[in-house]
């Protein structure tokens, strides 16, 4: 049950910020996925909501482990051509809940285009104006948009309680656009990418440390060094370690310092309880 670390025992405490449950990959064993995750000391995860559906979804499985998860509600960029006129009153629903910590995943992706630009930057508006509105901060996706992205962020920036950016995988003036705004910079196993993240590797030391978080962005983007692979090359949110490790390695510091302040950081953005960060009892391996 329990994963080979990659250091010699579990730190804590370890927020994943980017969890994405409902995806198939986990219908058949989240149970076990998140009794791993905890032995792994991950205390805390965010359940992205991408979706009317999977936000709704995402808060009831929250509010059954109010110790262990935390939810989002949003609707992503490739599905902003759902977006309706009710579409915000439904979230707003939700949002009320304390469970549900941040507005999102929202954002612009003009990389795939599964919606239109214009219906992008629509609903993206439309769920500034809900941040806002709730005080919520946002859990942003940005895709080949920096530029468009930056010029709606400046217009927002004072009205809203805070951001980040999820999973970023961008250049060097983006990176620096969102940090002038004080924006939070989520990691993920894109990092371990030898192939495709190599640029982040002489980037990652310019993220304050106060600006950093981790995530798994699970079922994806399965970290390159996590060996072996497992068989289903299904990331979980018990591999976030081996984010952690690079991310440490690149920074040239340990890898409790690191986990201190990345769950920090989530700690202060999202206003997450206090119990995903104490891991006061430990589950039993099965």
């Amino acid at each position: 049950m329990q994963v080979k670390l990659p250091f010699s025992e579990a730190v804590f405490p370890l927020v994943d910020i980017g969890v994405n449950f409902f995806d198939p990959a986990f219908a058949e064993d989240l149970d076990e996925v998140l009794l791993r995750a905890q032995l792994a000391g991950v205390t805390g995860m965010l359940l992205t909501g991408t979706d009317l559906a999977i936000s709704e979804s995402s808060l009831k499985l929250a509010k059954e482990h109010p110790n262990l998860l935390c939810s989002t509600a949003g609707i992503h960029p490739h599905q902003a051509s759902e977006w309706t006129k009710n579409s915000a009153d439904t979230l707003r629903g939700l949002l009320a809940e304390p469970a549900c910590v941040a507005v999102g995943e929202t954002g612009l992706d003009f990389n795939r285009n599964f919606s239109t630009p214009a219906q992008q930057q629509k609903a993206f508006e439309e769920q500034l104006g809900l941040a806002a509105e709730t005080g919520k901060p946002l859990f942003i996706h940005e895709r080949d948009a920096g530029v468009r992205m930056l010029e709606i962020l400046r217009t927002w920036r004072d009205s809203i309680s805070g951001a980040v950016v999820h999973c970023f995988t961008g250049e060097k003036s983006t990176l620096f656009g969102y940090l002038d705004l004080d924006l939070y910079i989520g990691i993920t196993g894109w990092v371990c990418d030898e192939r495709r993240g190599i640029h982040l590797w002489p980037l990652l030391p310019s993220i304050p440390q106060n600006r950093l978080m981790i995530e798994t962005d699970s079922p994806w983007l399965l970290p390159r060094n996590l060996k072996p692979r497992p068989k289903k090359y299904r990331n979980e949110p018990a591999y976030l370690p081996w984010v952690l490790q690079q991310v440490a390695d690149l920074y040239q510091l340990p890898v409790q310092r690191v986990a201190e302040f990345t769950s920090a950081n989530a700690q202060q953005l999202f206003n997450l309880p206090a119990a995903l960060l104490l891991p006061e009892s430990q589950p039993e391996q099965k």
